[in-house]
Order: structure tokens, then sequence, then C-alpha cells
């Protein structure tokens, strides 16, 4: 099994992603022991001292005015994890609750914690034994960290609350623990605020919707080339030159995708024939346009992602001098902003391919193609519905483009009185995500239907093998009405799982 070694400089997506989705274990390097230990060291003789330091010998956020006696501090450590725990609501999915962890203790062993190290190897051992605290998806304003979500899998670590097990089924955390030989572990100071203080869920969501994104983009290329092909439009709109003039690097790239599936295209550059046009609807023609815009949106959202993958977020932090400072690092706003961004282009990359569906139905504006693509157009409804469910996502999708980020609700008695609520702007986009995927699933189920139904022309060999590839897979072409359900449900695996690219560029090599 893979192995992901955690050091003192951050950490990188494809190890998140190996963590959080491929189960890779994790192992902490020498110099994060090392540095770990060091900055204990820093912490411990704070501790010692009658000055108070804040999440050392205070209290926190709005009661930090308070000095904590030594003798209470280890029971000031627990209250924090235990009071903070107080989610609501659905357990959130595994996948973004291991990346969560993976995250805190890629933080906690920058050595700019104060955190002892057989805390972090802790961590560590619950994310290999599959040991997943459960986590709700309410809880954080994603000020302060992801606050809620955390102390739910800081509870974990101290034998508390509930934790599903490498088999999927949730026990109390310390059953686990026990079945697993792991000892929980007792906080000390400033340890369960360490644990708790951090961007991780949002971020952690952040990087994994990158990596769905980044298919999808390039799965809305082919899709987008073969409503082209089914409509008789023009590829010349595609030529590099015309791209070269507005240089987005997104536009270019979403354009030579476009233009590598339809080469050998015997559909294309038919719009002067039957019914002459000047130009294809924007739908067809930006194409480009649109996805590349969100392309260079991602790349964006990349950046933010990999400086915040970089960056040691905690409150407050150990400095190299041994000084240890109060800051606001924990806030979420560079990362609840990408987070919107994309939600926004999510959503425009699927009302334009919803455009596009929309027109191979209709037979005013399809060139050619029988109505709602029905084999028996009155007594068939074709595709008719598959365009209202595809419609009814893109409605959804909208609404989940309403910025999380633009709102801020105070907190804790107005010391935290502005937060960004990026956890909330992370578990939309999720959303959105997926809701995206089945729209470019509907656009590729209808499109190459309807590039089957254009008889005598040939289509390009990397859409031929797009459409041969999802026959094979058992998504069912033309013909007389069915129960069109679990045809779109096999199209939606078919672009989910990735099955649609790799057909494609098995042709055409790697798109951009």
């Amino acid at each position: 099994m893979h192995t992901v070694v955690v050091g003192t400089s951050g950490t990188t997506a494809s190890d998140v992603l190996a963590v959080a989705r491929g189960g890779a274990r994790v192992e902490l390097s020498g110099e994060a022991v090392a540095a770990l230990a060091a900055a204990r060291e820093i912490v411990d003789a704070l501790a010692a001292k009658p000055d108070p330091v804040y999440g050392v010998s205070t209290g926190f956020g709005a009661l930090a005015t308070r000095h904590i006696s030594p003798q209470l501090r280890a029971q000031l450590q627990r209250n924090i994890v235990r009071s903070h725990a107080a989610g609501m609501g659905p357990a959130v999915e595994r996948e973004v609750v291991r990346a969560l962890m993976f995250l805190r203790l890629k933080t906690v062993c920058s050595g700019h914690t104060g955190v002892r190290p057989e805390v972090a190897q802790t961590m560590a051992d619950l994310l290999n034994a599959g040991i997943t605290p459960v986590v709700h998806e309410y809880g954080s304003l994603g000020c302060s960290g992801d606050l809620a979500p955390l102390s739910h899998c800081a509870l974990a670590l101290m034998g508390e609350g509930d934790a599903e097990g490498p088999d999927g089924v949730v026990r109390p955390a310390a059953e686990l623990l026990a079945a697993h030989g792991i000892q929980p572990v007792e906080l000390r100071e400033k340890e369960g605020l360490a644990l708790l203080n951090g961007t991780d869920g949002m971020l952690g969501m952040l990087v994994m919707a990158l990596a769905d994104l980044d298919t999808l983009y390039r799965s809305a290329d082919v899709t987008a080339a073969l409503s082209l092909e089914a409509l008789l439009g023009t590829d010349k709109v595609l030529a590099p030159e015309l791209h070269a003039i507005r240089p987005h690097p997104g536009q270019a790239a979403s354009a030579a995708n476009m233009l590598a599936v339809l080469k050998g295209s015997g559909l294309t550059g038919h719009h002067q024939d039957d019914a002459p046009r000047v130009q294809d609807a924007y739908s067809v023609r930006c194409a480009p346009q649109v996805a590349g815009a969100g392309r260079d949106t991602m790349a964006h959202a990349r950046l933010v992602a990999d400086r915040e993958l970089a960056s040691a977020v905690d409150n407050p932090v150990v400095l190299p001098d041994g000084r240890v400072e109060s800051n606001g690092n924990f806030h979420g706003a560079p990362v609840a902003y990408v987070l919107d961004f994309l939600a926004i282009a999510a959503a425009d990359l699927g009302s334009i391919a919803e455009r596009r569906t929309d027109r191979l139905l209709d037979k005013n504006r399809s060139h050619g193609l029988p109505p709602f693509l029905a084999d028996d157009a009155g007594v068939d409804s074709g595709l008719m519905i598959a365009q209202y469910t595809q419609a009814a996502l893109v409605s959804e999708l909208k609404r989940l483009a309403v910025p999380a980020s633009a709102d801020s609700i105070p907190s804790s008695a107005m010391q935290e009185d502005h937060v960004s609520m990026g956890w909330s702007a992370a578990r939309k986009l999720r959303t959105a995500v997926d809701n995206l995927t089945r729209v470019i699933a509907i656009e590729f189920y209808a499109a190459a239907r309807a590039v089957e139904l254009r008889e005598g022309l040939t289509p390009a060999p990397a859409t031929r093998a797009a459409i041969d590839a999802a026959r094979e897979a058992g998504v069912e072409g033309a013909g007389p009405d069915r129960f069109l359900a679990p045809d779109l449900a096999a199209a939606d695996a078919f672009v989910r799982g990735g099955r649609l690219l790799a057909a494609v560029e098995k042709v055409t090599g790697p798109l951009q």
C-alpha cells in the first residue's frame, strides 16, 4: 500500500487524495518528530511560568481573559474538545473526514503548534487503522477553523464519541481504539486547541473538488464536441489562431480539446447544407469560452489550495524564536472565496450544456433531427423528460452558486465577529460537482443518440469510440420509449467513473 510521509513543510494535493480516497498509510518523518518535540519544549516552558499565555494557560475565545491554574489545564483541554464537538445533522462522507484528519496532522507536524509527538502519532494511527470519527454536516462557520468537525475528530483521539470502523460500522470510538491497540490520548496544555483550529475541512473538500472538476471539464469538452457534431455545426471556430488573439489559457485548452475530439468528423461543416446558417448558436460556438473561463477559475483555486497546503494554520502558533503568538491565519476567507467561485463556474458549465441538450431535442433548431430524438414522435416522447431532469439539476446548480462567503454571523459573544462560512461553501460545492456530473451525463446521452441518428454521416473516430464504449457499458442507444432512469444512471456512471474520457483519450491522446 502507498505510504505518505508527513514532514514539516506541508503536503501536496496528490497526498491528500491518496490518504482521503486511496486509503494510503501515513508516517511521520524524523524531521517532523524532532520539530514536534522542540515546539513542545517551548510550550512546556511557557506553561511553567506565572504569566498567562493564550491557549496554554487561559480560556478561549471570549473567555480568554481567565487565567487557568496548572491543576485545571488538562481539564481545560478536554473540555474544549467536548464542548466544541457540537455538530448536528447527517454524517459527512468518509473521504472528507480522512482529508480533514490528515490535513490537521499536516499542520501539527509543522512544529508550530506545540503538540507532543505522541499525539501526532496517534492521529496517524487512527488514519492507518481506518477509524473515521463521525463528523456532522453542520457546526463550522469557517473561522477559528472548522471547529465542530475537527472537535469530533479530536474527541475520537480521546477515546470518546462515535467513529466508523474499517468495516463501515459505527461504534463507540473507545471500542475501535481498543480493538486496534491504540491508546487514547490525554491532552495537555494547548493540545486541545491545536487539534481544532484550522481550515482543514474546507481545504480537503477543495482539493477533492478540484480533482473531480479536472475530469469533468475535459468530459464537458467531449460532450460539447459531440453536440456540435450532432447539430452539424462548424469546427472552424475552434481554430487555434482565433483563440490566440484572446489569450486566456483555459479557453485555448478547451478549444484544442474539442478540435482533437472532432478530428476526422464527417458531421462537421454541414451548416450550409439544407438549412443554411451563418454561425452556430452561442451554446455551441462559445463552448470553449465558457468552459475555458471555468478552467482558469480552477487554476486560481489550485493556486490558493497549494498555498494553504503549504501553510501551518493554528492559533496561537509557536514561532522559531520561541515566541507563542496569537494570529488570524485560521480565517477561511481565501479558501471560501474560491470554493464559491468554483460553484459559480460549475453552474455556468451546467447551464450551457443544458442549452445544447435542449437544442438537440427541438426539431426547429436541431437541423433535421426527430423531435425529442424520439423513435416515433407522438407515440414516443423520446428524451423530453431527460431534459426536464437536466433543467432541474441546472436550476439547483444556480441556487448552489449563491456565495456562502458573502455571509457572516458573529459568534463567541462578538469576539469572533466576522466569519468565512468556508465549510458551507465547501459542502455546497460538493453537491454542485455531483449534480454537474449528472448534467454532463445527460448531454452525452442525448448527443450520442443524436449522432447515431445522423444516417449516412460518419462521426469522428474519437466520438465513435466514446459511443461504442458507452454502449458496451450498458448505456442504451436509440429506440422506442423505455424506462429511462436506468439509462441515465448508466450514463452518469460512465461519465463519473472517467470511462467517457478514457475512451476518447485512447484515440486523441491526453486532453488538456
